[in-house]
């Protein structure tokens, strides 16, 4: 089980030295939130990157239908160079039906964001090696021409590439396929029966969706070495025991990372810093302690 924190708001001055805290204090990734005309989270993770040298490094999350592959791969190389190595691209289909997040365009649909979510990915595989490509999508195109000068950006120092997590909506098929097809999981519940009251997403049914995607790698020549499967919630500075005790069934259904993110913080960036700092000093709910 690995541990990372979710910075919800603040600025690459206030990351950068809580990432240094987090990386202190025995946390094993730092996630910045991105948004739609927001502050910029690829030169916030650069900050932190300067200021670290073993954490990983990523966003929660990137909403790759509104990002154009080639731009996204341009950052992403870039700074998994500068931190040698260390980030992870966190991926999904975007915020829908709330305003704020579409100002400057109109939502052109789930499908079509779907549609545009897994060929960036296709391009994302390919964008990362340094070389001219061919490519004929529905939404972009890329095509071979001579000599590119100047030079695409340096291929990403992790190899084959940068990790991917995909957020998967259990247990609709065509999404947890999308999911685990790459290199983790981020969960998210939709039931068939959308009027049903479960209660919500548990680690039952965390336990269920990684057995499907157990059974779909499986029939792919894929195993589960090296596959993500990645919790996010907010535990308690205050009690170790407590957040722990609130990790250990995720962890017993087998999420390999937890997250800790408290999105209740609101925007005061000096209180959300405050509380950050207070919640990294205390440390990770480590579940095998």
């Amino acid at each position: 089980m690995r541990y990372g924190f979710v910075l919800p708001y603040g600025d690459a001055r206030a990351a950068a030295e809580l990432a240094e805290i987090a990386e202190a204090h025995g946390w094993d990734g730092f996630f910045a939130w991105e948004g739609i005309w927001a502050i910029d989270p690829w030169v916030v993770l650069a900050a932190a990157a300067t200021r670290t040298s073993r954490i990983r490094l990523g966003t929660m999350l990137t909403p790759l239908p509104r990002r154009r592959p080639w731009e996204l791969a341009g950052q992403t190389s870039t700074l998994d160079n500068l931190s040698g190595g260390r980030v992870t691209l966190s991926v999904g289909l975007g915020v829908a039906g709330e305003d704020r997040f579409w100002l400057f365009e109109e939502d052109p649909g789930r499908r079509v964001r779907a549609e545009q979510l897994d060929e960036g990915l296709a391009m994302l595989a390919q964008l990362w090696g340094e070389q001219a490509f061919d490519f004929r999508g529905r939404h972009y195109r890329s095509r071979v021409i001579g000599a590119l000068a100047p030079p695409p950006p340096p291929a990403p120092v992790q190899r084959p590439r940068i990790p991917v997590w995909v957020v998967g909506a259990w247990p609709r098929p065509k999404s947890m396929a999308r999911a685990a097809r790459w290199d983790g999981w981020l969960p998210h519940h939709a039931p068939i029966d959308p009027g049903r009251q479960d209660g919500g997403f548990s680690p039952e049914l965390l336990r269920s969706g990684v057995e499907w995607i157990r059974s779909h790698r499986a029939e792919a020549g894929l195993g589960m070495d090296g596959y993500d499967v990645v919790v996010e919630g907010s535990t308690p500075a205050h009690d170790p025991r407590a957040a722990a005790e609130q990790v250990r069934p995720w962890a017993a259904a087998g999420a390999t990372w937890w997250l800790d993110a408290d999105w209740s913080l609101g925007f005061d960036i000096d209180q959300v810093r405050t509380e950050s700092e207070r919640r990294l000093r205390a440390g990770p709910p480590k579940v095998d302690e």
